[in-house]
């Protein structure tokens, strides 16, 4: 079984070794130890509230219970920008026409902006490679938007996504060579870790000021705008059926696509529910009815949690307890049949300190009842909320 958690200052060496796997272009997780510490000591103060919004960082590891193992990590920013300004490239057009020639044309352009200032950013996913494959991506990648529901008063209207933007065979950003290198006369991973490191003052200082005509880019940095990295196309999928969209952003470095939305628009929003632990399973659970709402249920209390448990096989792997009669006359309660899940459930504590969140199998309308061990890894007892949501 597998279990999300916050990351602790113990986690450090295992944040450390997956950074490494990452590669350039993750600008929120770099190799860097001093950096990863500083990091782990803010994400204790978010999680014991006592930052200012604008430094909140709510960084969460993917572990194993069999063996300690951690696998993955994801995060959640409460909002960009109000520290550091936090840029990127619009995508617009202007408009260039002559009555007398009969000639109009629309061009591409990049605007440098602000706009995002103030949204949450979900950020910093990495899954080992030897983890992919099951349900894991998608409990790193949907917990997340779990924890803005319950937790909504942490965050403001906005949620964005700089998703990791193209490079070619080797190594290189299209984008970047075109554009970036032009005007600040560095390679593309000084100008990342600059950033990573937070002395982004160098933008604005080195960045054009004036609108940027696409069509004077090389063509490799022209298609390149938009477009993500291999590696991150699965994630762009999920979030996308969350509810996120590409709305013109792109990042100022390798032209990667920015997904937004409005938090209140997000799926999660509307169809995660908060009930008592055992409660759960007992009914089929829709979005409606019943238990509380996201917009209703969520909001600071004092400790939360998130857990990944994979689908077990035979009657521990059942979805819904269908109850199988007993013989007549017989004082034998009747007994489950049990079927193989056919959908995990995100199913995580409700309080802020030591927030914990599992993937929980079950079938289209409800997971399984929890077990002992599962409400255990969620230190929670029966009576205890805990918000589900089918991921």
């Amino acid at each position: 079984m597998r279990f999300l958690r916050p990351a602790m200052p113990a986690d450090l060496d295992a944040l450390l070794d997956l950074a490494r796997q990452a590669g350039s272009g993750l600008t929120t997780l770099k190799p860097d130890r001093a950096l990863l510490a500083e990091r782990l000591d803010r994400v204790a103060g978010s999680f014991g509230q006592t930052l200012p919004e604008a430094e909140r960082d709510y960084l969460f590891v993917l572990q194993d219970v069999a063996d300690g193992s951690i696998g993955g990590v994801s995060a959640v920013r409460a909002a960009v920008g109000l520290d550091d300004a936090f840029y990127n490239y619009r995508v617009g057009s202007l408009v260039h026409s002559s009555r007398e020639l009969g000639i109009w044309n629309a061009m591409p352009t990049l605007f440098l902006v602000n706009d995002l200032t103030g949204a949450a950013e979900l950020c910093s996913l990495l899954l080992r490679g030897d983890w992919r494959g099951g349900v894991a991506g998608r409990l790193l990648s949907k917990a997340r938007l779990g924890f803005i529901a319950e937790f909504r008063a942490l965050f403001g209207d906005e949620v964005c996504a700089e998703l990791r933007g193209y490079q070619d065979d080797d190594g290189r950003v299209p984008f970047w060579e075109g554009l970036g290198r032009c005007f600040f006369g560095m390679d593309f991973e000084r100008a990342d870790d600059l950033s990573a490191r937070g002395r982004k003052s160098f933008i604005a200082e080195l960045m054009p000021k004036y609108p940027l005509y696409l069509d004077l880019l090389p063509r490799a940095a022209r298609e390149a705008v938009g477009r993500v990295h291999p590696a991150t196309l699965p994630a762009r999928k999920l979030l996308e059926a969350e509810g996120l969209r590409d709305q013109g952003y792109v990042d100022i470095f390798d032209a990667g696509p920015v997904l937004q939305a409005r938090i209140a628009e997000l799926r999660v929003m509307r169809h995660s529910r908060r009930l008592p632990a055992g409660e759960v399973g007992l009914k089929r659970t829709r979005a409606r009815g019943g238990a509380e709402s996201a917009e209703a249920g969520g909001r600071a209390s004092a400790g939360a949690r998130a857990a990944a448990a994979p689908a077990a096989s035979g009657a521990a792997a059942s979805s819904r307890a269908q109850p199988v009669p007993a013989d007549a006359g017989s004082s034998v309660p009747a007994q489950p049949v049990v079927a193989e899940p056919t959908a995990h459930w995100l199913v995580a504590s409700t309080a802020l300190a030591g927030w914990r969140a599992i993937a929980w199998p079950g079938d289209a309308g409800a997971p399984r009842p929890l077990d002992a061990e599962a409400l255990a890894l969620l230190n929670l007892t029966p009576t205890d909320p805990v918000r589900i949501y089918r991921l």
